[in-house]
């Protein structure tokens, strides 16, 4: 049996032990019972970013983006099947700058759309503007390595 990961939830954002030979069978927070995973990405800002990005085992991805940006929203369907994808080998997130100012100074974002690859809360890579399903991909893979 392998040591289990802790993944945050994203609805309650309790700690939740999960092996690891399980994670690809649909596990359920032990507090609230809603899936970990939902193929979609979690929407974060300045009050649930810490309990959710800044915890567990688990990589998480997160697209920076605003409402008025057209690229953000062209970026959107391409992030949202990734979430399908990656899930669980890490958590996709979604943090809206205009709405989290806090975040997006604390990363220091000067553009958007703005992806941030975060280990343990630090950032390990970051990549700005959108990519297509293959660049995508590409990063990710890259920076997971």
């Amino acid at each position: 049996m392998s040591t289990p990961l802790t993944v945050p939830c994203p609805h309650c954002h309790a700690l939740n032990r999960v092996p690891a030979e399980r994670m690809g069978q649909h596990p359920s927070c032990g507090r609230c019972k809603r899936a970990l995973f939902e193929g979609l990405p979690v929407a974060l800002d300045d009050t649930n970013f810490d309990a959710v990005a800044g915890r567990g085992d688990l990589p998480v991805l997160v697209d920076v983006w605003a409402a008025w940006c057209g690229p953000c929203r062209a970026f959107a369907p391409v992030f949202a099947e990734a979430a399908r994808q990656f899930e669980p080998r890490l958590r996709l997130a979604k943090v809206d700058a205009d709405a989290s100012p806090k975040l997006s100074q604390r990363y220091g974002i000067r553009s958007i759309p703005t992806l941030l690859l975060l280990r343990d809360g630090r950032e390990v890579a970051r990549q700005s503007g959108a990519l297509n399903p293959a660049q995508l991909r590409q990063f990710v893979e890259g920076a997971l390595r």
